[in-house]
């Protein structure tokens, strides 16, 4: 197996297929074997390319293959589907895996590091509190809607509750649940509120994530869940690219004709929306602003719906951060001869 030059792997739980084929794409060899197996082979294999899938345990398993030498990387499932022969089976998928690595304009998902790893959980886990603490609430409102209460909109009013049943006349049963709720998203402001301070502690010793709160609107949790999903950015051929990797491009018609269409919300959609709530932030204040970026934002209003204008405002701090980490400098509003 002296010949072999990559090596397609098809991640599982505790199954792992793998297909190796030479310079020529001429298949050596098809492997089944356990993760401890998986590890033994690898380390005293020679050196090669190694392709997985972008799931569940790919990045550690490309940091440890790296640690023996061989070039690890990992490819999206979606480019790999077309590729599948016939009947699907694992072996057959590794052996996509390969064909689909091998194709020379083919895109890659840039490793991470441990780190990043952790940092990309911490905002999962805040992600999914704040959808819950939003389930919650609007479970409050609808129950207290059944009984004639009216709420006003948003979590501020939620925080007064125990005043509002107080001078309600309600079933205990109801009372009760509905304290249950409020004690259930008391539980749920504060875990997100700590996960917050953590985003900050780790912000603060990230010189990433520093540079990219110079950017005009982008805070803390943006500037940390922007540095877990670009890392060094030299995945990312230009600052256009990693805009359109979060989906804050508009999609295309095709025959020649340019067709703005909506925005494709493709990618990370925790990121887009982030950027989407920064440039928003930034609109809110836009009559103490001034410079190009402020100039334009108003023109497009004048034009546009507010909506449009705000994920149209999200591509420019997308394109911004990346060009900040590649050339590892800091926004200078002074310096920009265009809007951000």
């Amino acid at each position: 197996m002296d010949d072999v030059t990559l090596v397609g792997i098809d991640l599982g739980k505790h199954s792992f297929h793998l297909h190796g084929q030479d310079a020529k794409g001429k298949a050596v060899f098809r492997k089944k074997t356990n993760r401890k197996q998986l590890v033994e082979f690898f380390a005293t294999f020679h050196a090669c390319t190694v392709v997985m899938e972008a799931c569940a345990g790919s990045h550690r398993m490309a940091r440890e293959l790296a640690e023996f030498g061989h070039t690890a990387r990992l490819i999206s499932p979606q480019f790999v589907r077309p590729f599948v022969k016939s009947n699907e089976n694992d072996f057959v998928d590794a052996e996509a895996i390969c064909e689909a690595s091998s194709r020379p304009a083919m895109r890659f998902v840039f490793p991470k590091t441990e780190s990043k790893q952790t940092l990309s959980v911490l905002h999962l886990v805040r992600e999914s509190m704040v959808r819950e603490r939003t389930r919650t609430v609007n479970q409050m409102h609808g129950f207290l809607l059944e009984f004639g209460i009216s709420l006003p909109v948003g979590n501020t009013a939620v925080t007064r509750l125990p005043a509002v049943l107080a001078m309600q006349e309600l079933p205990p049963r109801l009372v009760a649940i509905l304290e249950r709720l409020h004690q259930h998203f008391k539980y749920l402001e504060e875990q997100i509120g700590e996960i917050d301070q953590e985003l900050a502690r780790q912000l603060a010793d990230d010189e990433v994530g520093q540079r990219l709160m110079s950017i005009p609107g982008v805070g803390p949790v943006t500037a940390s869940a922007l540095a877990a999903k670009m890392g060094d950015a030299k995945q990312y051929g230009c600052s256009r690219d990693f805009a359109a990797s979060v989906g804050l491009v508009p999609g295309n018609s095709t025959g020649g004709k340019t067709n703005l269409l909506g925005f494709s919300r493709r990618g990370d959609k925790n990121v887009s929306r982030l950027l989407v709530l920064c440039a928003r932030a930034y609109m809110r204040g836009l009559e103490k602003r001034t410079g190009r970026l402020a100039d334009w934002v108003r023109a497009m209003l004048a034009q546009r719906h507010s909506n449009e204008v705000a994920c149209a405002l999200a591509n420019k701090p997308a394109r911004t951060a990346r060009a900040i980490v590649a050339r590892q400098t800091t926004f200078d509003a002074g310096f920009a001869t265009r809007p951000i």
